[in-house]
Formats: C-alpha cells, sequence, structure tokens
C-alpha cells in the first residue's frame, strides 16, 4: 500500500556518516635549496664548466653562462633540488674538485 504522505527512505540522511567534500589531506612540497658555486682565483674555468656539465647535466653553452656568472658576480646557482639531493650534489661537487685539487667551494641555501 502507498502512502502519499510518507516520505521514501533517502540514504545519506542524518547519521550515515557519508562525506560529500573530498577529504584528502593536503601534503605539502618538501622545501626546495639552491646548490652554489662560489668564485676562486685558482680553479680553472674549463674545470668549472666540466664539473656543471658532469654533475648538473647541463649543455656546454649553459655551463659556460653558469661558470662566466660566478666568475663575474662571485656566486651562482647550478641548480634547485630537494634537500637530499641538494645535499649530495654539494658533497659530489666538494669531492671532484679536491679529487682535482682545486678550491672550488660549493654551499646550498634554502630557496
Amino acid at each position: 500500500m502507498n502512502d502519499p504522505h510518507r516520505k521514501p527512505h533517502q540514504p545519506g540522511g542524518a547519521g550515515t556518516g557519508v562525506i560529500t567534500e573530498n577529504a584528502k589531506p593536503k601534503v605539502a612540497k618538501p622545501p626546495l635549496y639552491k646548490v652554489l658555486l662560489l668564485n676562486d682565483d685558482y680553479t680553472p674555468m674549463e674545470f668549472v664548466v666540466h664539473l656543471l656539465m658532469q654533475l648538473f647535466n647541463m649543455s656546454q653553452d649553459k655551463a659556460e653562462q653558469v661558470m662566466l656568472h660566478i666568475h663575474t658576480r662571485g656566486l651562482g646557482v647550478c641548480g634547485i633540488f630537494p634537500r637530499e639531493i641538494a645535499e649530495t650534489k654539494v658533497r659530489q661537487t666538494l669531492e671532484l674538485a679536491r679529487k682535482n685539487q682545486h678550491p672550488l667551494q660549493c654551499t646550498m641555501e634554502k630557496a
């Protein structure tokens, strides 16, 4: 028997716990760090270009541009990475410089 005054059962009513909005938690992106090379008067420009190409995957032209920027301004950004990768790049840069007996300095700072 159909009762015209009776309301049909509606899913999602009070007390059912249905979430109507997308409830995905927002995940913050990790902070990024700039890897910086510092100019010195002893490390050959050719070595810096080679290092930028080898460790930072730059083309010859890009590596030369960055090297000249470092040479004229005293400091230059080699890349921007998550912390762990930036730390690795700094360590690799310093190891390669020492291995080749160059005093090249490399550091990182929050981007």
